[in-house]
């Protein structure tokens, strides 16, 4: 449940998240394994689970969390950038949202 009004925060919401991680990929570019790379699934399952698990009110503390975290958990990742959007945020409006960057 995310939001600053008690109509937000009494049911939940959809949220996009997009995910732009960098990271040196000329070990996994030649070998093709998943081993000497960021597994993306298990990123988008860590930022998922933490999301629904949150009790944020803004979207911009939930992006600057997820950018946390997966700097915390990831080492190879050296920057992340992190967009949370609400559709149903603005009424009119397709989506409203936030986008952060952080580097080591």
């Amino acid at each position: 449940m995310i939001g600053v009004h008690e109509r937000e925060r009494s049911a939940p919401q959809e949220l996009l998240l997009d995910l732009e991680m960098e990271l040196d990929l000329s070990r996994p570019g030649g070998s093709d394994q998943l081993e000497e790379t960021v597994d993306y699934a298990a990123v988008a399952a860590l930022v998922r689970r933490h999301a629904e698990a949150s009790a944020y009110r803004l979207v911009e503390r939930l992006a600057c969390a997820v950018a946390e975290l997966v700097l915390e958990r990831w080492p190879p990742v050296r920057a992340v950038r992190v967009a949370v959007a609400k559709p149903a945020a603005v009424a009119g409006a397709g989506r409203v949202g936030v986008e952060v960057r952080r580097a080591r």
